[in-house]
């Protein structure tokens, strides 16, 4: 069900961030910019709740670097209870895009995402999570 509530107000420098937000997005107005805002920060309550979420962490390293690939296996190893699967794509000769889906409490989750993600070598990662309820 959808309801329609009318008085929303903004203060114009909050309003012209809005503007901005929706801009730089892609969002088609306020209404789907707010929307997408308001279940992140619900999504992000129960990170903190650690409820059980869904997501993705994507890294990219340089393949060349001395036993990056092992020390990635090892880690996944430990976590193999949240790992659902892991897929890779060798984007040229030295880098490779490492996408690991993954589902479980949002703590452990992090805790996975920060291991892979600081590893020396690592040149980007990122955890991306949404509810699972």
């Amino acid at each position: 069900m959808t309801l329609k509530r009318f008085g929303v107000s903004l203060e114009d420098d909050l309003l012209e961030t809005l503007d901005q937000y929706v801009i730089d997005n892609g969002f088609a107005n306020r209404s789907q910019a707010l929307r997408f805002l308001i279940e992140k920060n619900v999504a992000e309550k129960k990170w903190q709740c650690n409820h059980i979420v869904a997501g993705t962490i994507i890294i990219m390293y340089n393949q060349e670097k001395k036993d990056i690939a092992s020390r990635i296996v090892t880690i996944q190893q430990h976590y193999q209870d949240v790992i659902l699967s892991s897929t890779q794509y060798y984007i040229n000769k030295n880098f490779c895009l490492q996408i690991t889906t993954v589902m479980g409490t949002a703590n452990r989750l992090t805790e996975l995402a920060d291991r892979l993600t600081t590893l020396k070598g690592i040149k980007h990662g990122k955890l991306v999570m949404s509810r699972a309820d």
